[in-house]
C-alpha cells in the first residue's frame, strides 16, 4: 500500500470510530422525555443532552478553531469561553431538536475538515502557548473523547430507564432477562462483600490521611533513612 493509501485507510478507520460514538449519542436519547434527557444522574450533574452539547463544542473547537475553520457551537467552559460547566447541560430554552441539529451541523463541518486536510496538516491550539496540533493528533483525541463520553451516556441511560447496549444493531450485551440480570447483580454484590470481609477492616480515608508525628513519614516509620 502506498503512503497515500495508508493515510486514506488510517483516516477512514479513525473517522469510523468517531462516527460510531456520534451515532451512539443520538440513539441514547431515543424514546426519552424532555425531563429524562436532562436529568442529572450523578453527583456532578451528568446528563444525556448535556453530553451531546459538550461533544458539539469539543468538535467545533478541535476541528474548527484549531484549523482556523470556525463554526458556531456551544463554547467550552474549560477553554475559557463560558461559565463553569456551561457546555455540559442545556437550558430550558435550548431544545432537544436545536441541540441535536447543532451536533449534526458541527460534525458535518468536522467531516469537511477531515476530508480536505492531510493527517500531517497542522493547526494551532488557541491560547497563550499556541501549541501545534496535527489533524492526526486531533482525530485521535476526538475519537478518545467522544467514545469516553459515549460510555458516560451508556451508564446514564441505564440509570434513567434500564436501557443498555453499545449500538442499536449490535448491543454487545450478554443474553438474559431482567431476572437473570438481577441474579447476576446479586452475585457481584456477594463477591464484593466476600472480598471485603477477607481483607479485614481497612482504615478510613481520614485515618489514611492523618499526618504522622514529627520525625515520622506518612506510614509512621522513622524518617531520615535506614
Amino acid at each position: 500500500m502506498t503512503g497515500a493509501g495508508r493515510e486514506t485507510a488510517l483516516k477512514k478507520d479513525l473517522h469510523a470510530y468517531l462516527q460510531d460514538a456520534r451515532d451512539a449519542f443520538l440513539w441514547k436519547l431515543e424514546g426519552l422525555s424532555e425531563y429524562d434527557i436532562r436529568r442529572p444522574m450523578t453527583a456532578t450533574g451528568t446528563n444525556l443532552l448535556g453530553l451531546v452539547k459538550h461533544v458539539s463544542g469539543a468538535e467545533a473547537f478541535y476541528f474548527g478553531e484549531v484549523f482556523a475553520r470556525p463554526v458556531d457551537a456551544p463554547a467550552l467552559w474549560i477553554a475559557g469561553g463560558a461559565e463553569p460547566n456551561a457546555d455540559l447541560w442545556a437550558t430550558a430554552d435550548e431544545t432537544r431538536e436545536e441541540t441535536l441539529a447543532c451536533y449534526r451541523r458541527v460534525w458535518a463541518h468536522s467531516d469537511a475538515t477531515i476530508e480536505e486536510l492531510d493527517l500531517d496538516a497542522t493547526g494551532l491550539l488557541p491560547g497563550g502557548e499556541g501549541r501545534e496540533l496535527t489533524l492526526h493528533r486531533v482525530l485521535v483525541h476526538m475519537v478518545a473523547e467522544t467514545q469516553r463520553h459515549a460510555g458516560h451516556a451508556d451508564v446514564v441511560r441505564e440509570l434513567v430507564d434500564g436501557a443498555t447496549g453499545q449500538r442499536e444493531k449490535g448491543r454487545n450485551m450478554a443474553p438474559g432477562d431482567s431476572a437473570w440480570w438481577e441474579s447476576h447483580r446479586a452475585r457481584l454484590e456477594h463477591v464484593a462483600r466476600e472480598a471485603s470481609a477477607a481483607q479485614g477492616p481497612r482504615p478510613t480515608a481520614e485515618e489514611e490521611n492523618e499526618p504522622g508525628l514529627p520525625g515520622e513519614d506518612a506510614d509512621g516509620a522513622a524518617a531520615g533513612g535506614r
